[in-house]
């Protein structure tokens, strides 16, 4: 494994490295207006959400790493402390993409990029018509890290109003994230696309009391066939099966299949148990792949 060590190496390459493995990155484009009342649009992969009471929001339109100056949009948040911030769907990307160009100040990137402008409610930048989504933000203050090239500015907001497209809400009025064809922001020239098949959902183990990888027997935990999601499916599981089932288990046809099938070889029957387990966890079929594993477990014990 290489290692990399911030103190030696340029601070373009340490950005090349960590936005190649920070990834993949929401991508906030925030609209500003300067105190003449120029509009400027720009995107920003260094954001995130950071709580909801107060509701707070954090972007960072970073010093330039090659010539040290400060963006358009960190000007303008410090005359006018206003923000939108919309999201970016795979549907207007290029556009964005357009509109992060480094104009001259005071060009409007709505314009150069097709952009529609929207009257905010509460504040004086414009929201951008074409996106789903879209947040009115106070700024409460901009945090310098740095005066160094490619130092962080960082632009800490609180919501005050977010709009929502109705084509994107799911039957009780939330967004649905399976709705807004997002994209993410990757390392170098690379985005991804969050929508269809590379969306996938986690049931959140919180609230309950899972095994944890911890009890399972090591021959499970130091599998070569089994994956680190398989190991984590099972860790997940609320109860490890009984002393009584893992017994029954020993008459399943599943059992009986891989133990007479290679009768007398341990090693054999723990290797297609295993490989079994995986289809089975890939199936849903959790706790049964741990019935199997045990029960096999305990041959190969008893065995030796």
């Amino acid at each position: 494994m290489s290692t990399i060590d911030p103190s030696n190496i340029p601070p373009q390459i340490l950005h090349r490295n960590l936005l190649g493995a920070i990834v993949p990155r929401p991508i906030a484009f925030a609209s500003t207006i300067d105190s003449f009342g120029h509009a400027n649009l720009s995107p920003f992969s260094c954001f995130n959400v950071f709580g909801v009471n107060p509701s707070t929001l954090i972007f960072s339109p970073s010093r330039s790493g090659q010539t040290n100056e400060v963006k358009d949009t960190y000007l303008n948040v410090i005359e006018v402390p206003e923000v939108v911030i919309n999201v970016v769907t795979y549907s207007m990307v290029e556009q964005m993409n357009l509109a992060s160009t480094e104009f001259p100040r005071g060009i409007n990137e709505f314009y150069k990029s097709g952009f529609t402008p929207v009257p905010s409610e509460k504040i004086k930048p414009f929201r951008v018509k074409e996106s789903p989504v879209q947040i009115e933000c106070k700024v409460q203050q901009v945090i310098e890290t740095g005066d160094g090239a490619g130092a962080a500015n960082l632009v800490i907001c609180e919501v005050l109003l977010i709009h929502a497209n109705d084509n994107i809400l799911d039957k009780t009025g939330m967004i649905d994230t399976r709705k807004l064809d997002l994209v993410g922001r990757m390392g170098g020239d690379y985005y991804v696309r969050a929508s269809g098949r590379a969306l996938f959902a986690l049931e959140k183990p919180s609230g309950k009391s899972p095994i944890g990888v911890d009890s399972l027997p090591e021959n499970i935990r130091m599998s070569t066939i089994l994956t680190g999601n398989d190991i984590g499916r099972l860790g997940s599981l609320n109860s490890r099966p009984t002393a009584p089932e893992i017994e029954k288990y020993f008459t399943s046809a599943d059992f009986r299949k891989i133990s007479s099938t290679h009768s007398g070889n341990a090693g054999k029957i723990l290797e297609e148990a295993h490989k079994l387990a995986h289809t089975m966890i890939a199936g849903n079929e959790i706790f049964k792949a741990l019935l199997l594993l045990l029960a096999v477990s305990n041959l190969a014990n008893t065995e030796m």
